[in-house]
């Protein structure tokens, strides 16, 4: 897969203040509305059960091909990132690639695309199959300057893109998150002063229950879901929910999270 936006690549060697003015340009560049060809009720559709996202079986195209979803994780052994992209159809895994890079700048918030982007993108350009988007462990748009990993990773590809976050960088929550909540629960986040970009109170992502215990003394913490480039926030968050099969995860992060943990071994080895 070709890099289609070499101007945006993450040069760990920029100052901070380039990378920032880099981040800029390329929310500015960036598309957070729903701009693809596949349709996105089938992202994570399983043989087993054909499961759609927000419409019934009856209404969808029975004929309609599902995505080709590549998942994205990284891990660190040492200094060095190793990144690892999954790309599945359905239920089925198509391809595995990984690639080691080393890293050359320490872990700074909101600049974590210039530690690990170059990892992701020479895993990206080793694939000889061509995702139709992209699930990314790491933010989108819930970012100081709209311009997280899915984002950034988005952009350079021209390749619709979703940020999956476990940990909230930016951005408040529309209701408290000190509370249990049911799976399917969506909480918006929505741009404040620390989002240089947006109108203060943009929805810049969600929120969102994936999984959750029975037990009332347990609980689960959300997933933080954000368009990376050419979706909405609103789908993002569908596809998603769509594609946590009984785990807290989507399934093409959950599957990259897996490959990168062996790819990590092997390189001990």
């Amino acid at each position: 897969m070709e890099v289609v936006r070499p101007e945006f690549l993450p040069d760990p060697a920029l100052s901070r203040e380039e990378m920032e003015a880099l981040q800029r340009d390329i929310a500015d560049q960036a598309t957070f509305l729903d701009d693809f060809s596949f349709d996105a009720a089938l992202v994570c559709e399983d043989d087993a059960d054909q499961q759609r996202l927000g419409e019934s079986t009856e209404s969808a195209d029975a004929s309609a091909e599902p995505p080709l979803v590549a998942g994205v994780d990284q891990a660190f052994v040492d200094d060095r990132a190793v990144s690892a992209v999954v790309v599945s159809c359905g239920d089925e895994v198509v391809e595995r690639v990984s690639a080691v890079v080393d890293t050359e700048i320490p872990y700074i918030p909101g600049l974590l695309s210039f530690r690990e982007g170059g990892a992701i993108v020479a895993a990206f350009e080793a694939l000889e199959s061509e995702p139709d988007l992209a699930l990314v462990d790491g933010s989108g748009r819930i970012h100081f300057r709209e311009a997280g990993l899915a984002t950034h990773v988005g952009l350079l590809f021209d390749l619709p893109a979703v940020g999956v976050a476990k940990s909230l960088l930016c951005g408040t929550p529309a209701r408290s998150l000190d509370e249990k909540f049911a799976v399917g629960t969506r909480i918006p986040i929505e741009a404040d002063a620390k989002v240089e970009t947006a109108d203060p109170g943009t929805v810049i992502g969600y929120a969102l229950q994936t999984r959750q215990y029975a037990n009332a003394d347990r609980y689960v913490n959300p997933l933080y879901v954000s368009p990376g480039h050419r979706f909405s926030a609103a789908t993002a968050a569908d596809v998603v929910e769509g594609c946590c099969a009984g785990y807290k995860l989507p399934e093409p992060t959950r599957l990259a999270d897996s490959y990168a943990d062996e790819a990590k071994a092997e390189l001990r080895e």
